[in-house]
């Protein structure tokens, strides 16, 4: 099972007659299916059973016995819930474990299915062209020999948009994190969490609620030797914030657009995602989701940042061994 699922509903007894109904009429199949908006093929197997059968209910089938309970069919669904990359192997071992009966992963799927989950196969969101495969590449091999210390002055940004289900109302939240030097040692740190009140961001709120209170505070405590990373967000790139950068004397990275995958915070987001997921009681507002976050962000553990930064010097060389395509992090 992969990571995104999507959900399908059967037509019910009242969409089937309607269907029928504008047939009976001289309607076209296609027509019908465009009407609705469902596949051409539905519509022509409904046409077909009712000049067969003169019905188009859905008939019982007998067939042998259940192997899963109402609750195991829960349970399974929770599962996959709770969390997206689970395969319906993996799944199938868990519920085997926690009922003592063997089931099958392809009844784990037959149940996610009967739950409105399907497996979508995964596919790569950021397409590269010739010019920024070039500009990946040209960047890594700038940075590829970058020391740890020179990795320390740089601070990591992102946003990042977040939900409690794929239907509710989203919010949007802001963080970073960099290394510093103390007595010759390398710490991992992160900043505090921002997360968006509803509406948009644009250069104005980027400035207000990112810049002045965050980004201007660290760079005042690590002097000239800080950089500021950020990608080519338009609200990253409007007239008031460069302006505000250059009167704060804020040296900025150059960073190659669409390589969120150099981006080590990318993988923060990621494991906060996870923790979210697997919390025993899941958040339901949208306030208890912005408890939640601030509470798994405050529980991140050191090592996290440690890892991903200090990486940087290994994504820059895989990127350059596949020419600056996309790369395996």
């Amino acid at each position: 099972m992969a990571n995104n699922q999507s959900v399908r509903r059967h037509l019910d007894a009242f969409t089937r007659g309607r269907i029928i109904g504008k047939l009976e009429e001289g309607r076209s199949v296609t027509s019908v299916a465009a009407e609705f908006g469902i596949a051409h093929s539905i519509v022509s197997r409904l046409w077909r059973q009712f000049q067969t059968t003169g019905t188009v209910i859905r008939g019982f089938r007998s067939g042998r016995p259940r192997g899963t309970t109402p609750a195991d069919d829960r349970y399974i669904v929770l599962q996959a819930r709770r969390n997206r990359r689970q395969t319906a192997g993996e799944i199938a071992r868990h519920t085997t474990q926690a009922t003592g009966r063997p089931i099958s992963r392809f009844t784990v799927a037959r149940r996610l299915h009967g739950g409105g989950l399907f497996a979508r196969r995964p596919v790569r969101c950021v397409p590269l062209t010739p010019a920024h495969r070039r500009r990946r590449s040209l960047w890594c091999r700038e940075h590829r020999n970058w020391r740890d210390n020179e990795w320390g002055r740089v601070l990591f940004t992102d946003e990042s948009r977040c939900s409690f289900s794929s239907d509710s109302h989203r919010i949007l939240m802001f963080g970073s994190c960099f290394l510093f030097c103390f007595g010759g040692i390398m710490y991992g740190s992160r900043t505090d969490l921002h997360i968006f009140d509803a509406g948009s961001v644009n250069g104005t709120r980027y400035c207000n609620e990112i810049l002045l209170p965050y980004v201007r505070l660290f760079r005042g405590a690590m002097g000239l030797q800080f950089l500021f990373m950020d990608d080519n967000a338009p609200c990253h790139r409007t007239v008031a914030a460069e302006q505000l950068l250059e009167s704060e004397y804020i040296e900025q990275m150059d960073w190659p657009a669409r390589s969120p995958v150099l981006n080590p915070i990318e993988h923060v987001w990621d494991f906060l995602g996870r923790r979210l997921a697997a919390r025993t009681l899941p958040p339901v507002t949208i306030r208890e989701l912005r408890w939640a976050l601030q509470d798994e962000w405050a529980a991140m553990p050191q090592q996290l940042i440690d890892t991903l930064i200090f990486s940087m010097g290994r994504r820059c060389e895989t990127c350059l061994a596949v020419r600056g395509d996309h790369i395996p992090y």
